[in-house]
């Protein structure tokens, strides 16, 4: 009886709290405290936690001051830095965390005698689930029924060749059924699975280094040993002038605010971050690099069918009997007249009744299978019961038709369906008013021309065929032929308007359907996808690389063609161009997982999901583009990090370094403490808030970047060395001023303070030249104002003593107000200039 009904719901619930969850257990995710005492590890962080110290101890050295505030002081800015990469890398964390759990994949169970989806994670032994092409097997599991059932089992074995299974054969969790359907009682679940006793050596792997991080860090690198030569002679210079403890603390300090060592933690950040805003709009990110490389699509390769089109199949015309019929006026009266076809429609056919979370009967399947079975419920009314399954040779998409063999009182019958052309060629006689006639090519010619019209009108179009047969006959030939029926799949209406966003920003979009190829030219007219011509499969086959690759630069509707077609066109087109490819079918796994972006839609099976770098939630080709406008939103905010963090720190090291070598100071420019706080305002908050930045309003109305095209390329490094001097003028300039007028204690304070509000002039020019308004983006202002507070803070306040400085007078502030429009002003022009004469 269970094999019927399977688990109740009770059962179900009490067998997870006994057996536990359907889970691998996998390295802990770092928790919060894991994360905190990370932020330590970092040898420049050590280093400085290392100077604190030594700086405590030289007190109690022989003729040698106490330094326990600047020890106090240098421990909290450490702390406070601290803080700040535990919240990037908390929120990135929590940010991944919260779409994996999107991701996982759901399994159909039969509990409580009805047919429901739910997590694979809640299954339990006992579980009655159901299985079909694509799926992923949820648990180990015995087969208790099965049609044409083969696995791939390469997860566990190695072998690419797919297994046939019977009744009482084995399955096991994290292989996938490559084509048939099965029903199999769970068995095992979670670590007592095969896949779980060899879970040590298949824990989850670290998430592969983004380009972004690989080409930062590698620029990292550079900087840092630029960098470490100058602190080197930085120290040898000063050793000389300031003493030994202070040169090794003004040169580590110096390292600190220089090299970007967060960055690779900020850019992980800023991907999550989009990643998240991306799931919002339906695409799901599976792997995080595909946030930068969304933005830099060049081609969008799409299905045609529940991405451009609605994927809400209904029937709307058949043809029977050399008649046409409207669906719509066929009734309990009438329908006699296409009976025949209806049954066939019906029986070679997977779609089933079951039930939603609301308990609401819903019919579960292709839709394309699910429109046949819809009118055929609507007017059998049940009436084809009697007739039992036996086998099943099912769809795919190289075949293009399906059978399956039904038993009805003793005998046997094959029910088939198809493209009508393929199941045409299966044909050797025609039924045609009960009677049995020899087809031949002037009918074969007729029933297409009928297609013809049929796909003229954009209808999606199946053709019905079936042979009474013997039990153990399952050869698809020698077939009778039925007849005909015609489907409606609107367009989505967004789709027209995404089309032309696409051609906007520059990028092409190219139709890959198995769908009739006059089907695929009525949709792309529809929705305004310009072709020069359209070229099926068959004439696919027959070009050479470098035909097609020519082809390839009009033809834009590529019809009835195979998985196999998609991936040698990705092969063609990736030598020139970043694709996204969207798929669904167990064999689309290859084309996605080589494609740049491989895009799942959320209909499709959990093998190519699993392959996948994005899911569509909606299955909607506009959820595509919107992908890509945040991607290239996300990549521009990191651009304004990367332009703003090294202006900061090259005016930082720049003044340093030729203050020491040509100033007769007695005093280093700025003291280590101040040089840790500057870092600590700069560097922090309003450079993270960048991240948050909304896209400019004309990101889709430029192509893409170029395919060799680094995220520092000739503008943006000429932009940060010409206002990284610009800013090391103005402050030497502000310096001096006020040096002049006020003492060398105001003009150390003025420099201070000058580092602070100057490199937020940076972000105001950056803000000018996207055209973004300061309002729109709030937790920018917030980062702003809260530093500039902070730094009224230690000017005004007792805070100054710890920081030797003094409180800012009327003039200073009158050259620092000079020095802020100035460097604005210059700003701009700089980037004006720039933008005109430097090529990429």
């Amino acid at each position: 009886m269970q094999e019927k009904r399977g688990l109740t719901s009770l059962e179900a619930k009490k067998r997870v709290f006994k057996f536990g969850k359907n889970e691998l257990k996998k390295q802990r995710r770092a928790n919060g405290l894991k994360i905190f005492v990370s932020q330590f590890t970092s040898p420049l962080i050590l280093l400085l936690v290392f100077v604190a110290i030594i700086s405590w101890a030289i007190g109690f050295l022989p003729n040698q001051d106490s330094n326990v505030i600047d020890t106090v002081l240098i421990l909290i800015i450490v702390f406070a830095s601290a803080l700040s990469g535990f919240f990037q890398d908390y929120k990135a964390e929590k940010t991944i965390e919260a779409l994996q759990k999107i991701a996982t994949p759901q399994t159909r169970v039969i509990r409580d005698g009805r047919e429901i989806k739910i997590s694979i994670t809640n299954i339990v032994p006992g579980d009655l689930v159901l299985l079909e092409e694509g799926d992923i097997i949820p648990a180990d599991a015995k087969i208790i029924e099965a049609f044409s059932l083969e696995i791939d089992e390469s997860t566990l074995t190695g072998e690419s060749k797919a297994v046939n299974k019977k009744i009482n054969d084995e399955l096991f969790k994290g292989t996938f059924v490559n084509s048939g359907n099965a029903k199999a009682l769970v068995t095992k679940i979670g670590m007592k699975t095969e896949i779980g006793n060899i879970a040590g050596k298949l824990q989850e792997m670290k998430e592969e280094k983004t380009p972004f991080e690989i080409e930062i860090k590698t620029f990292s690198k550079k900087i840092f040993y630029v960098t470490l030569g100058i602190v080197v002679l930085l120290f040898l210079v000063s050793i000389f002038k300031y003493g030994l403890y202070e040169s090794i603390l003004i040169s580590i300090s110096l390292a600190v605010a220089a090299i970007p060592e967060g960055l690779p933690a900020v850019l992980v950040l800023v991907l999550a971050i989009g990643a998240k805003v991306m799931a919002g709009k339906n695409a799901l990110v599976r792997k995080l690099n595909v946030v930068e490389s969304s933005g830099a699509v060049d081609v969008v390769c799409t299905d045609k069918t529940g991405t451009l089109t609605k994927n809400e199949m209904s029937i709307t015309d058949l043809f029977f009997n050399n008649k046409f019929f409207s669906a719509s006026e066929l009734n309990e009266k009438n329908f006699n007249e296409v009976k025949e076809l209806l049954v066939c429609g019906s029986l070679c056919n997977n779609a089933k009744t079951g039930y939603n979370d609301k308990n609401k009967q819903i019919y579960l399947g292709d839709q394309t299978e699910i429109a046949l079975k819809k009118l055929a419920d609507k007017l059998l009314k049940n009436k084809i019961k009697e007739y039992k399954k036996i086998e099943e040779i099912s769809f795919t998409s190289d075949r293009k038709m399906m059978s399956i063999v039904y038993k009805n009182k003793e005998k046997y019958f094959m029910f088939s369906k198809g493209a009508p052309e393929i199941l045409l060629e299966k044909c050797d006689k025609i039924y045609k008013n009960g009677k049995f006639i020899k087809i031949n090519n002037k009918i074969k010619e007729e029933i297409l021309e009928r297609n013809r019209q049929f796909a003229s009108k954009a209808l999606r179009i199946l053709g019905f065929a079936f042979k009474q047969t013997s039990s153990k006959n399952t050869s698809e030939e020698n077939l009778v032929w039925l007849g005909l029926q015609a489907m409606i799949d609107p367009p989505k209406k967004e789709v027209k308007e995404a089309l032309k966003n696409c051609k906007t920003a520059g990028i092409r979009v190219i139709m890959m359907t198995g769908d009739n190829p006059l089907t695929a030219k009525a949709i792309a007219d529809k929705i305004g996808l310009k072709s020069k011509g359209v070229m099926i499969g068959r004439e696919l086959d027959k070009l050479k690389n470098k035909e097609l690759e020519e082809k390839l630069k009009t033809i834009n509707i590529f019809a009835r063609v195979s998985p196999f077609h998609k991936l040698r066109i990705l092969e063609i087109l990736k030598k020139d161009y970043r694709i996204a490819m969207t798929g669904d079918g167990v064999n689309d796994a290859l084309a996605l997982k080589k494609a740049d972006v491989g895009i799942a839609v959320g209909r499709g099976t959990e093998v190519a999901k699993q392959a996948s770098d994005i899911i569509l939630l909606d299955n909607n080709f506009a959820s595509i583009v919107s992908a890509v406008k945040e991607g290239r939103r996300a990549f521009d905010n990191i651009r304004k990090f990367i332009n703003y963090l090294f202006v900061c720190n090259l005016a930082e090291v720049g003044v340093l370094f030729l203050a020491t070598l040509f100033l007769t100071l007695k005093e280093p420019i700025l003291l280590p403490i101040q040089i840790l706080w500057i870092n600590l305002l700069t560097d922090g908050f309003p450079a993270l808030a960048l991240g948050a930045d909304p896209a400019r309003s004309d990101i889709m109305n430029k192509p893409p970047r170029k395919k060799k095209e680094p995220i520092i390329n000739k503008k943006l490094a000429w932009l940060i060395g010409a206002i990284g001097i610009k800013k090391m003028i103005l402050l030497f300039a502000t310096f001096f001023i006020v040096l002049f007028v006020s003492g060398i204690e105001q003009a150390r304070t003025a420099l201070f303070t000058g580092f602070v509000l100057y490199e937020f002039v940076r972000i105001g020019s950056i803000r000018y030249q996207d055209k973004l308004s300061w309002f729109s983006n709030k937790w920018l202002l917030v980062a702003l104002i809260g530093s500039v507070l902070l730094q009224l803070l230690v000017v005004y306040t007792p805070l100054s003593k710890f920081f030797h400085i003094a409180p800012l007078g009327i003039f200073a502030w009158f050259i620092l107000i000079i020095g802020i429009v100035i460097g604005y002003i210059l700003a701009i022009l700089i980037t004006k200039v720039v933008m005109k004469y430097v090529e990429e």
